[in-house]
């Protein structure tokens, strides 16, 4: 009898020593969510117009180290996610941009006014009928000049190819210098952007992004997001043979679809 009472003594000891170590098990699991909880902040504020006061709607507003974006509502206020040292990048048409970093204040206090300066423009005359058409089609059809541009693939790789400058019989071999000497500009640009390339992703998953770099033509998401200059971009684009046609009249959603597909088939050419 003393045996088998000092058996389930030993038993109970046992079970309570695991009921302590499952509890604190699950203390430190809890504990862990509660903090990742409270990691996430959001930053609400305003945005006003410099010159009148007036809140701004629908400003674009986007945090380029998380890559999430939020916009204005009629009364200027917005709210995104954000913390300390994150930078905020604010955009509206015919408005100077604007690029804030976040502070412990704003974050502690909230209500943070941002105010955007309207751009002064001097319009120019616009010419709708650059070529002088006489209405016979056969005639009109030759003084319309031509993209000259062709594309060119490289077996193996997915992607909608190259677009090339010209057709030139050396235009396919400067694809392939382009893209396979180590020491190229293109090299240089992607050795060490990973960590921005990777928020160009992100962005190309998120609709609401997207529809804004589709209305967008002046690159700045863009060079602000990979930490480029616009001559850097036009650059990337040449390299990997898009046409200066292209480069001119696409719209920063075609760009960024355009950098992603060179930046993939660079990495594969890498492997």
């Amino acid at each position: 009898m003393p045996s088998n009472l000092l058996i389930l003594k030993n038993v109970t000891q046992y079970n309570l020593k695991m009921i302590k170590h499952i509890s604190l098990f699950l203390l430190v699991i809890c504990g862990s969510w509660v903090t990742s909880q409270e990691q996430v902040q959001y930053l609400n504020g305003l945005v006003e117009n410099e010159s009148t006061g007036f809140p701004m709607e629908s400003v674009h507003v986007l945090n380029l180290n998380k890559v999430v974006g939020a916009t204005t509502d009629a009364k200027g206020g917005f709210e995104i996610e954000a913390q300390v040292n994150d930078t905020l990048y604010f955009s509206y048409l015919g408005y100077k941009s604007l690029k804030v970093a976040i502070t412990q204040d704003m974050i502690k206090f909230g209500n943070s006014k941002f105010q955007i300066t309207q751009l002064a423009f001097a319009l120019e005359e616009i010419i709708l009928r650059p070529y002088q058409l006489t209405g016979y089609l056969d005639i009109d059809v030759k003084k319309v000049p031509i993209n000259s541009a062709g594309r060119f693939r490289i077996p193996g790789l997915s992607g909608a190819g190259y677009e090339g400058g010209d057709r030139s019989p050396n235009a396919i071999s400067k694809t392939f210098a382009a893209l396979f000497n180590p020491a190229d500009f293109l090299h240089n640009i992607f050795g060490n952007k990973g960590i921005q390339m990777r928020k160009l992703k992100k962005m190309r998953e998120d609709h609401g992004l997207k529809d804004l770099l589709a209305s967008k033509f002046d690159r700045e998401i863009i060079t602000q997001l990979l930490n480029l200059d616009r001559l850097d971009l036009d650059e990337i684009l040449r390299n990997c043979n898009y046409s200066d046609a292209f480069i001119k009249e696409s719209n920063d959603l075609q760009i960024m679809e355009a950098v992603s597909g060179c930046y993939q088939e660079y990495r594969v050419l890498q492997l």
